[in-house]
């Protein structure tokens, strides 16, 4: 069965995946391009970049995925959902490539865009946007792209084979956090860390067999 899967999550130093106060033209909020920073110096994102261990961990962002689930905040700004004409926060070629199912309470028909992206809109469960995304994704892997409350949800639900997450050495003091209400789910895990010169730490959970 395809693996249910977080990519290149980056967080802060206290635990927040995006920043407060998200608007259509701050889609990570106060916080910026801080998060994601350490992918941009990278030979992945632009020739001349990084080759080193950032570059490893960015490359396994589209290896064996055949669709990505989304929450709505990753989709859009608040209120988006009012707007017929959103077609996204990620421009006319998103960075995607497969089918996307957008969690929302807001259905709306679906919107094919540049580049294989196809945007699916869902008011479901995760158990049940899981089953639909790896219909989808025909034997491949279901990326989880975010944001931090939705995989929050997944993880809770038990339903995230892998994950990888990077600490980026920051303190956004606001925002929405990842591991609230998640305590001891290390315990189904196998953890690994690794360190970048970059200042990153990447974290790797593996689901413990029988877990």
């Amino acid at each position: 069965m395809s693996l249910i899967r977080v990519q290149n999550f980056s967080i802060s130093l206290d635990g927040f995946g995006t920043g407060a106060g998200q608007t259509k033209d701050l889609h990570f909020g106060h916080a910026g391009d801080r998060l994601h920073e350490w992918m941009f110096a990278t030979r992945y994102w632009e020739a001349g970049g990084s080759g080193g261990v950032d570059d490893l961990f960015l490359r396994q962002f589209d290896a064996g995925v055949g669709a990505e689930i989304m929450g709505a905040g990753k989709f859009g700004h608040p209120g988006w959902h009012d707007d017929p004409d959103w077609k996204g926060a990620w421009g006319p070629n998103p960075p995607f490539h497969t089918p996307v199912f957008v969690l929302t309470h807001h259905p709306r028909p679906s919107i094919e865009m540049e580049g294989g992206t196809t945007y699916h809109f869902l008011n479901a469960e995760p158990a049940e946007a899981a089953k639909i995304a790896r219909d989808a994704a025909g034997g491949l892997d279901v990326r989880l792209g975010g944001g931090p409350s939705m995989i929050r949800d997944f993880l809770a639900a038990g339903l995230v084979d892998h994950m990888h997450v990077s600490v980026v050495p920051i303190l956004l003091g606001r925002g929405v956090r990842l591991w609230d209400g998640l305590e001891g789910l290390e315990r189904d895990y196998r953890v690994e860390t690794t360190s970048s010169p970059s200042g990153v730490t990447h974290l790797t959970f593996t689901r413990s067999a029988g877990a």
